[in-house]
């Protein structure tokens, strides 16, 4: 237990922080991924066990990284240690822009989903409110504490993995090689066929960053955001791989290329009939709001670790039962306002714009915290360093580092472009901040001189000891 506002929170443990990793890896995009690489063939598996290399990688620079700063924020932390104020705005800026457009989006997507799940058609009214529904309910178990958001992590991730991983496991029993099609589709060499299914998966992994991000509110984080960063990319890893070469092996491929519910598709061709639908539609619904239960999370610690250092505007350094309360409740409405313009303006390229952006503002936080490894090694005391884990530890930073890039090349000219712009809009807020800090520190040292002025000039209406002593001195040169 420990304090933040008075009201005692209770710290996530090793499990629970692994499944705020997982969960936030792992939303709804597995359960269309294995239709959306099937066209390039199963060099697309080669892509995934590449990606998951680099995800690991950068996964172990985090937990490097927690061990030298301990604090909520991960990323923003790190940038800033590293690089001043203005690199660490930029990531706090960029990512929290990142999380709550994303949870707009899997709200909508949630959506889909749900009516699978029901079999009914919704109309707008319906859709808006069920798309709000999942966006305040994981907002409300934030504001309940620390301990609600623990909770509904480990339920949702265990049940949202117990069909998967029915999928991934007894999919292998079914599996026939003839269904895979082959290694590249389509004629084409296979760099490109990696390339391009690489640009598909690369934000598979966005989340990997989660228990650093929440460093401050993990037991023992020296230790443990290291071991969930690491252990929690890896279930999920796991989950990604197997379930899609289960899909791949059990679905063929014709039928694959064209499906808009993989998963389902396989539990149908393994057991035959139709229930594979609704198993899977609940399992989709289940990993959603465990992922906007999580990012929701997310979206508060960037600007809470931002405005401890006066980054922020001060209201979102303010926590209840360990939750910054006005970061949940901004990043709800602001998703909020987001899925409202989706459904009642029709302004669905504003929507997909937005998202866009997104893609970008994802990678923005990993390359600073990569970039800031590499200057921790490179100006670190080399005699209090051994020579083998400085080397280690390089080739991790430096292998996260590209990583990192791959995200941002995979992202496209437009997201990139888009992206850019958007995050040097923040700008704006960052002169903000930095005037009212100026403001603050020239009003401070004008009040102090003044106090000092004051104490010389004497205290009370008294006169100073200068003072008394001046008419002394006077009457002694008159005698």
């Amino acid at each position: 237990m420990h304090e933040t506002d008075g009201t005692p929170a209770r710290r996530f443990g090793l499990p629970t922080a692994i499944a705020l990793v997982m969960g936030n890896i792992i939303g709804g995009g597995i359960f269309l991924l294995p239709a959306s690489v099937a066209p390039y063939g199963t060099v697309s598996l080669l892509a995934f066990g590449v990606l998951t290399v680099g995800a690991i990688a950068l996964a172990l620079v985090f937990g490097r990284l927690a061990e030298r700063h301990p604090r909520t924020g991960g990323p923003y932390v790190y940038a800033r240690e590293a690089f001043g104020d203005f690199a660490g705005f930029l990531s706090a800026w960029s990512y929290w822009t990142m999380t709550w457009v994303s949870n707009a989006a899997l709200a909508v997507a949630g959506v889909g989903y749900f009516h699978a799940l029901t079999g009914g058609k919704g109309s707008m009214g319906t859709d808006l409110a069920v798309a709000l529904l999942m966006l305040w309910l994981p907002a409300l178990a934030n504001l309940a504490g620390t301990r609600w958001v623990g909770a509904v992590q480990l339920v949702s991730t265990v049940l949202k993995f117990i069909p998967l991983l029915f999928v991934a496991v007894v999919g292998l029993f079914y599996f026939d090689p003839h269904n895979l099609g082959s290694f590249t589709e389509g004629g084409g060499n296979w760099a490109g066929g990696l390339t391009a299914s690489a640009a598909i998966l690369l934000y598979s992994y966005v989340g990997v960053e989660s228990a650093a991000m929440s460093a401050g509110e993990v037991r023992d984080p020296e230790r443990n955001v290291g071991r969930a960063s690491v252990f929690g990319t890896i279930g999920a890893a796991l989950v990604y791989l197997l379930g899609t070469l289960a899909v791949f092996g059990t679905v063929p491929h014709g039928k694959l290329v064209g499906s808009t519910a993989p998963f389902s598709d396989a539990v149908d061709a393994m057991f035959g009939g139709e229930w594979g639908g609704t198993l899977i539609a609940a399992a989709a619904v289940i990993s959603i709001v465990g992922a906007l239960n999580g990012w929701t999370l997310m979206s508060a610690q960037a600007p809470y670790a931002a405005a401890k250092d006066g980054l922020f505007p001060a209201v979102f350094a303010r926590k209840r039962r360990g939750v910054p309360t006005a970061g949940v409740l901004a990043a709800s409405v602001l998703a909020t306002l987001l899925t409202v313009i989706n459904y009642v303006s029709g302004a669905g390229g504003v929507f997909e714009i937005l998202v866009l952006v997104t893609t970008f503002s994802a990678t923005v936080p990993y390359l600073l915290a990569a970039a800031a490894q590499v200057y921790f090694l490179l100006t670190g005391r080399r005699d209090r360093v051994r020579a083998g884990r400085l080397t280690r530890d390089m080739v991790l930073a430096l292998g996260a580092f590209a990583f990192s890039f791959w995200l941002v090349a995979g992202a496209g000219y437009k997201a990139v472009y888009q992206g850019v712009l958007f995050l040097f809009a923040g700008v704006l807020v960052y002169v903000w901040m930095a005037a009212r800090r100026t403001g603050a520190e020239t009003d401070g040292a004008g009040a102090a001189a003044d106090s000092a002025v004051g104490e010389a000039g004497g205290v009370g209406g008294e006169e100073s000891p200068a003072a008394a002593a001046e008419p002394a001195s006077e009457a002694a040169l008159k005698s």
